[in-house]
């Protein structure tokens, strides 16, 4: 799942947009500073090289501590809930005659054992499919959330960066050796505080009353002794 919902916020949102941006707005001489009408004025201090200006954002933080990325997974969270309990419901149930097959196997005759066994190996199946099949749709749906905001953000990611000077904007959402930064000083280079307030400026998408903390991607939830790995949260990178 992490590595398709890369691809897709790579190919899709990421490299469309900014390509498309990029070739209206190379003629456009970059500002040094925005302008005060802009929601993303405060630019961070920044450290130059060579006399490029180089910035980073986690384009992950970005998405999910939005306004919008909030409530959207909140509101995907509680649509997962039924589907979370019936899989609790699956696994408990497999977990049962697991132990009645440990407990009393030894008591069992032959032909009720083989039952026994053909019955867990049929629920565990089962469970198993729809496991896999709560572990894409959950990909798929949090794929739909991010990408759709990496859309519309992505614009202005770019016309912060052309008002402030920046040269390059290095996406930080994963740490080193997943990504090629190994260091960066968050508190002069990093803009996506900036980008974050400017975007829940312009959604207009108020803060979500349920929690005052930023949104993570939806983790399936691992049964607590049944087969199946829940997945990492996946990282836009």
């Amino acid at each position: 799942m992490k590595s398709k919902f890369v691809r897709v916020l790579l190919a899709v949102a990421v490299t469309l947009t900014f390509s498309a941006l990029a070739q209206t707005g190379s003629a456009a001489t970059p500002r040094p500073a925005a302008s005060a009408a802009s929601p993303a004025a405060s630019s961070p201090a920044t450290t130059a090289t060579g006399g490029n200006k180089v910035g980073t954002i986690s384009i992950q933080d970005a998405i999910f501590a939005s306004n919008e990325g909030r409530r959207d997974m909140e509101a995907l969270q509680k649509k997962l809930e039924p589907k979370q309990a019936d899989l609790k419901a699956q696994n408990d149930e497999l977990e049962a005659l697991k132990k009645q097959l440990n407990t009393q196997g030894d008591k069992l005759n032959e032909e009720a054992a083989a039952n026994l066994k053909k019955q867990i190996e049929g629920k565990q199946k089962t469970f198993d499919r729809s496991y896999q099949d709560f572990q894409e749709d959950v990909g798929n749906q949090q794929q739909e959330i991010a990408t759709r905001i990496l859309q519309k953000m992505a614009p202005m990611i770019v016309k912060y960066s052309q008002e402030n000077g920046y040269t390059i904007i290095v996406d930080t959402s994963k740490p080193w050796p997943q990504s090629p930064v190994l260091w960066w000083n968050q508190e002069l280079v990093d803009i996506t505080k900036q980008v974050i307030d400017a975007y829940n400026v312009q959604s207009g998408v108020p803060a979500p009353a349920a929690s005052g903390a930023a949104a993570k991607p939806v983790v399936p939830k691992a049964p607590a002794t049944g087969a199946g790995t829940a997945p990492k949260p996946t990282t836009p990178k």
